[in-house]
């Protein structure tokens, strides 16, 4: 997914993509997770957690190889929907698992699983443009296929060491049947809007921020820049494997996250130069700070059967705040043709995160049916 922002220049080249069109690609896997979280939780209740990501996970790898197959932007934009339905399969599946394998250690193992990710971001991200492309000619499909590899290799590790190790009993079977989201529980709707204007501030800025350098007149900074927002992450979710447990139900760690937030991403449309790349590392770090303390909360504040569709809901509300905030970045930036009005968007989600940081003392009550 992250392998995307590193080339959009080339798909500038390429496919003649305008500003908007850059935000409605970046949309697109935010439009699908909240779209397919749900039916993700379907899947769950129906086969089992390890299942579903499996499936998640293979999905995703074809989605993204298919990416480089096609000669147009439309077969682009299709081919990264399929990519992005495999990541809503995937994602609901992992709260979950943390629950049913870690549930004294909930915080921990979340950070843990996080840390994958991040790592996995980040690799594409920096790697892309120093090492990848010049491999493979400087072709951005080459490039996808070269970035699916991982992901399938995932899914065949994933069978076949849990199979060794025997850790299938507690998550093939679901417990619980329900898969529908309770949407009357007001915490849903909280913690969506928390996850969302964490995962908005991040696909604006990944979008954004190489055309934003390149008008600014600083087109060398574009890896530099993608590169400190993502790789900063990982030294954060480090230091969480220590901390997450201690810090997820308190709504000070929150509102000092989403502070911090809000004024990188000021710091980014107020100064210049190299201060550009300082501000997206400290974005990157508290972002991924409050990310992993958000996706804690759904195993830590709801009932062991109900995490699954909790998480399902969650991601829904936060993917489609996500992914209009996308495509209003873009227009915005044609509109008013100011490279700052895309991520203004970002610095108002901070502010957001800071508002509903007491939604992290709730606790989630399913309704009576």
């Amino acid at each position: 997914m992250l392998a995307t922002p590193p080339v959009v220049p080339l798909l500038h080249a390429d496919l003649h993509l305008s500003e908007t069109e850059i935000g409605w690609l970046m949309s697109l896997s935010p439009m699908l997770f909240a779209i397919a979280a749900i039916p993700g939780a379907l899947l769950i209740a129906r086969f089992g957690i390890l299942p579903a990501l499996v499936m998640g996970l293979l999905i995703n790898a074809a989605g993204s190889a298919a990416r480089a197959a096609y000669p147009d932007a439309v077969s682009l934009y299709i081919s990264t929907i399929v990519m992005a339905a495999g990541v809503s399969i995937m994602q609901p599946a992992l709260p979950p698992l943390v629950r049913a394998w870690f549930p004294k250690a909930i915080g921990f193992a979340t950070a843990m699983y996080t840390n994958g990710l991040l790592l996995g971001e980040t690799l594409a991200v920096a790697l892309t443009i120093p090492l990848v492309l010049p491999l493979v000619g400087n072709s951005w499909r080459l490039s996808f296929i070269v970035w699916s590899v991982p992901v399938l290799l995932t899914a065949i590790l994933l069978v076949v060491c849990v199979a060794a190790l025997g850790g299938t009993k507690e998550a093939t079977v679901s417990t619980n049947r329900k898969w529908w989201p309770d949407w009357r529980q007001p915490l849903i709707w909280r913690l969506g809007a928390i996850l969302g204007s964490i995962n908005a501030m991040y696909y604006v800025t990944n979008a954004f921020l190489p055309d934003y350098v390149t008008a600014m007149g600083r087109p060398d900074l574009i890896s530099q820049s993608l590169t400190a927002l993502n790789l900063c992450q990982l030294p954060s979710s480090f230091v969480m494997l220590g901390f997450a447990g201690r810090l997820v139900k308190q709504p000070w760690a929150y509102r000092v996250t989403g502070g911090l937030a809000a004024l990188s991403v000021i710091g980014m449309m107020t100064t210049g130069g190299y201060w550009v790349v300082v501000w997206s590392g400290i974005l990157g770090f508290v972002s991924a700070v409050t990310l992993i303390l958000v996706l804690a909360l759904p195993s830590v504040l709801g009932a062991p059967d109900d995490v699954h569709r909790t998480s399902a809901g969650m991601f829904t509300i936060s993917y489609t705040i996500a992914m209009v905030l996308s495509v209003l970045g873009g227009l915005l930036w044609d509109l008013t043709h100011l490279p700052v009005a895309a991520l203004a968007l970002a610095a108002l989600c901070g502010l957001v995160v800071v508002a509903l940081a007491s939604t992290v003392r709730h606790t989630y009550r399913p309704a009576a049916a």
